[in-house]
């Protein structure tokens, strides 16, 4: 058993206890200001969060991003792109446990040793759930417009899913 993992969390419990009632804080005065601002934090972000799991249950359903990837298949094939990571590389952006799913089942199909099992573990780990991150901090901030952050956040999705390719077929 690792000695630091046991003792990190009581150990910083007791550092922060000892720092508050140095300072004379209000702990529980604190605990219950912070638990208000984050029950409000959940009602702000809420109608964000419906939103896109409703989005992305429909687009799921309908069957969009197997069309998609078989669509798109040619294009990304063409250029390098494994046509087997394209199912990933269209969820990710969109659902975190959407992409899991899809990672599950290319790791179960091809092996997580294969080229595609490792760089679709790179992908997963390397690129973000851009869309779900968006509605989460623009809903708490109440920002609606969201300028240049979704085609920077999707460009940087993109090249983090062809540098993965890249990276792994360095070391492979």
């Amino acid at each position: 058993m690792d000695i630091i993992g046991i003792y990190a969390v009581p150990f910083i419990l007791i550092i922060i206890l000892i720092c508050a009632i140095v300072r004379k804080t209000d702990i529980f005065g604190a605990f219950c200001s912070g638990a208000k601002e984050g029950i409000t934090a959940m009602f702000s972000i809420a109608p964000s969060l419906v939103g896109l799991i409703v989005a992305v249950g429909m687009l799921t359903a309908s069957g969009f991003f197997d069309i998609a990837a078989k669509a798109l298949s040619p294009v990304f094939s063409a250029i390098g792109f494994p046509a087997e990571l394209l199912p990933l590389a269209l969820v990710r952006p969109v659902s975190g446990s959407g992409s899991l799913a899809v990672l599950s089942s290319i790791l179960e199909k091809y092996g997580a040793d294969s080229f595609i099992g490792m760089t679709a573990s790179v992908m997963a780990g390397s690129t973000d759930t851009t869309f779900y991150a968006i509605a989460v901090y623009y809903g708490y901030a109440g920002i609606k417009k969201s300028g240049c952050t979704l085609p920077c956040a999707l460009a940087a999705d993109l090249f983090s899913m062809f540098f993965s390719i890249l990276t792994v077929r360095m070391i492979y």
